[in-house]
């Protein structure tokens, strides 16, 4: 920041013969008041005659000097920042205009100055700078003539040396014509008044004022920019979100050809036989978590390429979307592909699954209501043989295992049948009621001979027994024996190659065992069976339709004002981050 420097006054002396000795012919007259732009050069007078110098005015001039000798030691003008503004420029040029000395009774030519009466014809450069720096010169005065001798390629060392080579070279560093030189290409010239006063103004403009002037113009110039920025968001606002979103609504309104939707609604529900399932199949069987499984089975199936597939082939799905009655953006391509026709068929195919009601809520838009409503029923018809394809096979499953069982015990219980008929036509029919038969002969023979042995011994205990009877009785125990010993041999021994009667008892017992349990195992396999065909009856599914398709008469798509809505939020949104990203970035760029 540069501060203008105040004009010194400087008052001159003059006596009836000439100048007084003690003060150098270059000081500074009183400095006027710096000119408006509307002012012009004040033309020159001949200058009145001083009045006599007196003491309080000399000791004055002295203090002066002292004052500037002093100033130019303390801070050299060499080091003063040049001008920074053409007001400032400006500023520096009323002041030399003013404070330059007042032309003598013989003005010398314009352009040209004689050094001070006080230098000495001959002096060294250095002597010339000291008495220059006498001069109590200001900076603005020293920059412009340091300016000035660059113009005019002077190799100056300092501002002071600048004013002497200038002086030496015939140049007056202060002249107007001199200056209006050097800054008629950086600042513009006040401009002549044809009429009133053209003396320069003596008002000065008060800080209070001057501060006002400012701020109203600082004020000024940021209304303008906020102006300017304003002006620049609304015209982006236009181009990226009003322009769009005009160009989305006149899609909807006018182009977009109109869908009509049907809207259906069913849901699969477990048979309700009678008979209850243990466990969690019971808990859980009149509640939708028994068909959750088969409801989202479904759902997969009505959104996936082959009910496409399908209902393309069953009702021309491809056909419909590829007539040019349709509008570009919704319109297939001619013989298009299943990966383009199914991304349309899920945009106008919407299946939904509420896992708390378990209802299948269903809703089909096409150009046409009635063909909306074939392809509703259509895809519920393939939903309700999907199912009973699922049930039918779960179905199936179970039973299959429990008929193989049951087949299986029907065929060893009759192996065990014929094993049994077998053994029976090879040996005795009842080899159990012959070893019955043949244990009570053998104890009646057995009672016989313990009392033909009885007898036997009482003819023994007499003395003289009669021989005949004892001989009969013991070939009766003799004949007893032999039929006992025949009876069993007939049981445990076998005979002619077959086998003893022991023997084939045991095996027509195993065989009844046998057979015995074959018939406990076909019982249980049918009793399984029968439990099995139970719990599929109760496994079965059925798809009930809670909501028919019914064909709409007014179209529901596209929604115009709320789609409109929604592409003006989408646009809006995407200016916003683009925007604010734009900020962020240009933040930590200039940072």
């Amino acid at each position: 920041m540069t501060t203008k420097p105040k004009a010194k006054k400087f008052r001159i002396r003059r006596g009836g013969q000439g100048t007084s000795a003690a003060a150098p012919q270059a000081e500074m007259p009183e400095a006027a008041p710096a000119a408006t732009p509307e002012t012009t050069p004040v033309a020159q007078t001949a200058p009145e005659p001083a009045a006599a110098p007196s003491d309080r005015a000399s000791r004055r001039e002295a203090r002066l000097a002292r004052a500037a000798e002093r100033r130019a030691k303390i801070a050299p003008v060499e080091d003063s920042p040049m001008p920074t503004s053409p007001e400032e420029d400006m500023g520096g040029l009323n002041a030399m205009a003013d404070s330059a000395p007042a032309p003598a009774a013989a003005p010398a030519p314009s352009g040209t100055t004689a050094p001070p009466a006080s230098m000495p014809a001959a002096v060294s450069p250095e002597q010339a700078i000291a008495a220059i720096r006498q001069e109590g010169l200001t900076g603005r005065q020293l920059r412009m003539a340091r300016r000035l001798a660059q113009k005019h390629g002077l190799a100056a060392t300092s501002d002071y040396d600048a004013v002497r080579l200038l002086r030496e070279s015939g140049r007056d560093p202060f002249s107007t014509r001199n200056m209006l030189e050097v800054v008629s290409n950086d600042v513009q010239l006040p401009q002549t008044r044809p009429q009133g006063n053209t003396m320069p103004s003596t008002e000065m403009a008060s800080p209070a004022s001057t501060r006002e002037r400012e701020i109203g113009d600082i004020q000024k110039d940021i209304a303008k920019r906020r102006r300017r920025k304003t002006f620049l968001m609304f015209s982006r606002l236009l181009a990226f979100v009003a322009l769009p979103t005009l160009l989305a609504g006149y899609y909807y309104y006018s182009v977009a050809t109109p869908m009509y939707s049907t809207k259906s609604e069913f849901l699969i529900i477990q048979s309700e036989s009678s008979g209850g399932a243990g466990g969690l199949g019971g808990l859980f069987s009149g509640t939708q978590m028994a068909t959750n499984q088969d409801s989202i089975a479904t759902q997969s199936y009505l959104q996936s390429k082959d009910a496409m597939l399908r209902l393309d082939a069953d009702e021309g799905f491809k056909s419909v979307f590829s007539d040019p009655s349709v509008d570009p953006l919704q319109r297939l391509e001619e013989n298009p592909s299943n990966e383009a026709a199914y991304s349309v068929y899920k945009k106008f195919v919407k299946i939904g699954y509420d896992p708390t009601e378990g209802v299948i809520r269903m809703e089909v838009a096409s150009p046409d209501p009635a063909i909306s409503q074939r392809y509703a029923q259509a895809l519920i018809t393939y939903a309700e043989e999907r199912v009973d394809e699922l049930s039918q096979r779960k179905r199936e499953d179970q039973v299959k295992d429990a008929r193989r069982s049951l087949e299986q015990a029907k065929a060893d219980r009759r192996a065990a049948q014929t094993t049994l008929v077998d053994l029976q036509e090879g040996t005795v029919l009842d080899p159990e009621g012959l070893i019955a038969s043949l244990r009570q002969q053998i104890s009646t023979y057995e009672l016989e001979l313990q009392e033909k042995q009885l007898e036997l011994t009482q003819l023994l205990d007499n003395a003289r027994p009669n021989q005949a009877r004892v001989d009969g009785a013991r070939g009766s125990i003799r004949r007893l024996e032999g039929v006992l010993q025949g009876l069993q041999e007939r049981m445990t021994a076998a005979r002619g190659g077959e086998d003893s009667l022991a023997r084939q008892n045991s095996q027509i017992q195993i065989a009844l065992a046998d057979l015995a349990t074959a018939d406990l195992i076909m019982q249980s396999a049918l009793q399984t069976l029968k439990q099995t065909e139970l719990e599929a009856s109760r496994q079965v599914r059925y798809l009930t339709t809670s909501v028919a398709p019914v064909a709409s008469e007014d179209p529901s798509y596209p929604r115009k004002f709320e789609n409109t809505i929604l592409a003006f939020l989408v646009f809006s949104g995407i200016y916003l981050m683009i925007s604010l990203t734009g900020s962020i970035l240009r933040e930590q760029v200039s940072s």
